[in-house]
């Protein structure tokens, strides 16, 4: 839970960094801890586009988080979930399996600009309310020794692009066109306007 007040909705994720985001909007939430698929992160589908990739998988954790709570038979209250993606040149830069992945994802990151595609999907009562935040950025020109210092510090590692801005990376970024917020994991502009559109007051 946050704060003393009673939560107002479950968000289906881990992430400390969602966690603090509605935090700072002032909403009282409960962590819901659905089990994971194995693996970082989910395969893409033959044919999936990055952009429908990253939906899905959002719309998915939200479904997954829906049926937890009928199953535990936990107290009914809206469920919010998210998903951010990293695309370069339309490919889909996941969560770094080891340090070697991490450099290799760096270094094609290095000097270019990406997209950084969250989907935020929100399940209340039998409506899915979904919205996709998108964010292009552009990575200054990485040195080798700086893409093996920033591995030593642990914090790409269960990032996707291997990256957090909000982090020793955001000397990397140059310039971002779009939510800083939704680069981070959950974008406040898109996810207030869900909670809105679900009759959930908000600060």
């Amino acid at each position: 839970m946050t704060d003393a007040l009673p939560a107002r909705l479950y968000l289906a994720s881990a992430s400390p960094r969602r966690r603090e985001l509605l935090t700072q909007i002032g909403l009282p939430h409960a962590v819901l801890r659905v089990p994971a698929p194995p693996g970082e992160d989910e395969p893409q589908h033959p044919g999936e586009s990055a952009a429908d990739y990253v939906r899905r998988t959002a719309r998915d954790k939200a479904e997954r988080g829906r049926d937890w709570l009928r199953a535990q038979s936990l107290p009914i209250m809206p469920l919010l979930a998210a998903d951010t993606t990293v695309i370069l040149n339309g490919q889909v830069l996941g969560k770094p399996a080891d340090r070697e992945d991490a450099i290799r994802i760096l270094q094609a990151l290095s000097g270019q600009t990406h997209q950084v595609h969250t989907a935020v999907a929100l399940w209340s009562g039998e409506r899915l309310l979904e919205s996709v935040s998108i964010t292009e950025v552009q990575m200054r020109p990485l040195q080798a020794d700086e893409i093996a210092r920033y591995c030593d510090s642990g914090e790409p590692y269960g990032k996707a692009g291997a990256y957090g801005i909000q982090g020793l990376a955001g000397t990397f970024i140059a310039r971002i066109d779009g939510s800083y917020t939704g680069v981070m994991g959950l974008p406040l502009f898109e996810t207030a306007n869900l909670l809105r559109a679900a009759g959930i007051a908000i600060p």
